[in-house]
């Protein structure tokens, strides 16, 4: 089975933003020297949540950092950007990198993230299918050039590493209008940790049909299927080191969707606890249905649930919020050496 790390580069109050940042590049290497297959990085704006504002700057940095792990966005949100200067950089990542660079997009989700950069929410599914094709059609070159907006014709310099350009994933959760553009198109899905695990499986179970009917290819070897995941020698241990750091997960995310003129940043969480409505889903729920947490052989049994629906590239969100680096690499090391022979 495949094997890769995911992050959102949370930052938790407890934590040094420089710290979240070498913490991972650090948790990269290890995952490169265990032999994981790749390393994906969440883009957001103007939130705790996730500090990958800059996710093409973050894997330049780890391409210089390791020689062989594949690095991936998951994802980037090319309505956030001008999709010249999107293809432009990640075309110049794919060379630096030799080649290693794995390429989600997504629409994203939250309002103020949109506001921020001053881009309406209306109609942003064909908008966002745009801006995929016309990345692509940038790296194709020649014969689909890229005509501006301003009535010039433009071809991409550099040219991307990879031909005819780096592998494309798209992120779905239930969207048919995601999942059909994606595969008429012939891009690869890829399953975030925000969705439960049950509602993934049918999401895959969907799009290995489709891709069937439509005589496509599924690339299920290359599509990641994301969990957040800690093992410990222990149930106890396990809850115990994580329970608090997946709550201010659910905090933060379930805050954020309540804002969409103003963000989180410099407010006080307490705050808003006191005068939400209704709470977030509780560890008890996340542990459930879209975490792999506990000892390894309960890890083994759920990693192994997952390969019976066809699952064969498991993405592991180790690097939960607030988590010490030493549990971090702990967890990433237990897993390697208790799991991974098992899988």
């Amino acid at each position: 089975m495949k094997l890769g790390v995911f992050t959102h580069l949370s930052w938790h109050p407890q934590q040094n933003q420089n710290e979240v940042f070498y913490n991972s590049i650090e948790q990269v290497k290890l995952a490169e020297a265990m032999g994981f297959q790749g390393a994906w990085f969440a883009e957001h704006h103007f939130t705790r949540y996730s500090m990958g504002s800059s996710v093409a700057v973050i894997l330049g940095h780890i391409a210089a950092c390791t020689s062989d792990i594949r690095l991936g966005s998951a994802v980037f949100v090319p309505l956030l950007h001008n999709p010249v200067r999107l293809a432009e950089d990640i075309a110049t990542l794919d060379i630096l990198s030799g080649g290693r660079i794995d390429v989600g997009f997504g629409r994203g989700t939250y309002g103020y993230e949109y506001a921020g950069y001053g881009v309406p929410g209306e109609g942003s599914q064909q908008r966002f299918r745009n801006s995929v094709l016309d990345i692509q059609n940038l790296w194709m070159g020649n014969d689909t050039g890229f005509h501006s907006e301003y009535d010039v014709d433009v071809n991409l310099v550099p040219h991307t590493y990879q031909e005819p350009h780096p592998p494309i994933f798209i992120a779905a959760t239930k969207s048919h209008e995601t999942l059909d553009f994606l595969i008429d198109y012939g891009f690869k899905i890829c399953i975030a940790v925000v969705q439960d695990t049950k509602d993934a499986i049918n999401l895959i179970n969907r799009y290995k049909k489709a891709c069937l009917q439509k005589g496509r290819p599924s690339y299920m070897k290359e599509v990641p299927f994301f969990r957040y995941v800690h093992v410990a020698l222990t149930e106890r241990e396990a809850d115990e080191n994580v329970k608090l750091h997946l709550d201010w997960i659910q905090d933060v995310m379930q805050w954020r969707r309540h804002l969409t003129r103003t963000t989180e940043v410099g407010r006080d969480i307490d705050e808003w606890k006191k005068i939400r409505s209704d709470p977030p889903p509780s560890y008890e729920y996340i542990k459930k249905n879209r975490a792999f947490i506990g000892t390894p052989e309960s890890v083994i049994r759920q990693i192994s649930e997952l390969k019976s629906h066809g699952i064969e590239y498991f993405g592991c969100n180790f690097s939960l919020a607030g988590l010490s680096q030493e549990k971090i690499l702990a967890s990433m090391r237990l897993f390697d050496q208790k799991v991974r022979p098992f899988i």
